[in-house]
């Protein structure tokens, strides 16, 4: 069984946790200081630390540096105070892989233990990915041509048997959902829920309630009690696509479900307990929401514990053909009409396409090419791919010929809203822009802009 280093000065506390992880099952040893823990790290090989920030001599945050000098792939969990949570945000930074807040039940770190033991067993793994890349992953409509997607899917083989979090990065339309769902189908909670939400589909004044439910009274309105979604996913997963755009105050109460795994609903004072996977998505660089100050550091770190970044269609063309073939066959069925193939020329053009929209644009051009399909073969006729796959720009590079910057900003913020179908947080993404960034554009240029959208 695995070796787990305790470091803790207060002896009763130590013993404690010494008794509760040998009887489940663990080898400990312990130290009451930094100072002894570094010679006992030098004389055995443990799997695991957990240490308290507080100690005499070397603070914690000194001996977690120290630790990771040495063996960066050693994880280590840090206990702390409860008001001492910036300092745990700290050793996140410096390398922590979870932290504990004092006083905590045995059974939580319990939980914490194996869990990062889990995600140790799996980044072990994942040093022989390359080798594994031999052996092709093959999941029902999943395509995995490109050696990108087949790194996807190996790390889902990986991922998926644990209960670690996973975020999961990508474009619009790269296909986030479905590698979810590949994980939820590969876990041990594949028999449970599959939940799904998408933060930005819903209003932020409801989002609240869609999550953790609310109990009669609540709001006016609120006629019968209603479960969320966390309560739904007992047992299962739940997606949480868009983390990105989830707002501060939801922020909060998402981090003590994933510390704690217990809630109250909105207008509840019952503390509700549950056993659910949480995978997120987003199409943000949640780094750069840190820094904007949008997105919780501690939240963060509880996320990206698994970090699977999926590329954009045209990062990886190879999958294209074998996507067609998919497409293909699917509408052929639906529109019950006998297309068996795409014409040389056809193919061509979708090969030369910059996919802004990725597999979900990809999918809507052959369903549409599908319809319009009057033989055996779709033909290059049948397939309408909007022209404009990337600003225009002039034959300098710069902007495009006739236009001023303020002009052309204009015509992108109304090409971004075109292709977001009048969706104003989509349409902020598709630019970079944050959704405030966007609403003073819109205020620039006469375009009302609801709060909902």
């Amino acid at each position: 069984m695995p070796t787990i280093l305790i470091v803790e000065d207060e002896a009763k506390m130590r013993r404690l946790l010494e008794l509760d992880l040998t009887e489940d099952g663990f080898t400990t040893i312990s130290a009451p200081d930094a100072e002894t823990a570094l010679k006992k790290l030098h004389e055995s090989t443990p799997d695991l630390v957990i240490t308290d920030l507080k100690l005499p001599g070397m603070s914690g945050l000194e001996f977690l540096e120290q630790v990771k000098r040495a063996n960066e792939a050693l994880p280590v969990i840090v206990m702390t105070a409860f008001g001492t949570v910036e300092t745990a945000v700290e050793a996140m930074k410096a390398g922590a892989s979870d932290y504990v807040l004092k006083p905590f039940s045995l059974a939580e770190m319990r939980l914490v233990v194996h869990k990062e033991l889990d995600v140790r067993h799996l980044r072990e793994e994942n040093r022989s990915l390359r080798e594994a890349l031999k052996k092709r992953h093959e999941y029902p409509n999943v395509v995995a041509q490109s050696a990108k997607m087949q790194e996807v899917l190996s790390t889902v083989e990986r991922v998926a048997p644990t209960n670690a979090t996973v975020l999961l990065g990508g474009e619009s339309g790269a296909g986030k959902d479905l590698i979810a769902r590949c994980i939820h189908e590969k876990s041990r909670r594949a028999n449970g829920p599959f939940i799904k939400i998408n933060s930005t589909a819903i209003p932020e004044n409801l989002l609240e309630s869609e999550l953790f439910g609310y109990e009669k009274g609540a709001f006016t309105g609120a006629t019968s009690s209603k479960p969320g979604k966390f309560e739904l996913a007992d047992k299962g997963t739940l997606f949480l696509d868009e983390i990105g755009d989830v707002p501060p105050t939801i922020q909060v109460k998402l981090l003590r479900v994933l510390q704690e795994r217990e809630f109250e609903r909105l207008g509840g004072t019952k503390t509700l307990k549950v056993d659910v996977r949480l995978i997120a998505a987003t199409n943000r660089d949640l780094r750069e929401a840190l820094e904007q100050g949008t997105f919780r550091e501690d939240l963060y770190y509880r996320l990206n514990v698994v970090p699977i970044d999926i590329a954009p269609l045209r990062e990886r063309k190879e999958d294209i053909p074998a996507l067609v073939q998919l497409f293909l066959s699917r509408f052929a069925s639906e529109l019950n009409k006998e297309i068996t193939g795409i014409a040389p020329e056809a193919m061509r053009m979708l090969m030369e396409h910059y996919w802004p929209g990725n597999v979900r644009e990809l999918q809507n051009v052959i369903e549409r090419g599908s319809a319009l399909s009057s033989g055996p073969l779709l033909n290059s006729s049948d397939i309408r791919i909007e022209s404009r796959t990337r600003p225009a720009a002039a034959g300098n590079g710069f902007l495009p010929e006739g236009l001023t910057l303020e002009q052309w900003e204009d015509e992108m913020i109304h090409e971004a809203l075109r292709r977001a179908n009048g969706n104003k947080s989509q349409a902020a993404r598709l630019l970079g822009l944050s959704r405030n960034a966007l609403r003073y554009r819109l205020s620039k240029i006469g375009i009302a802009d609801e709060q909902e959208n």
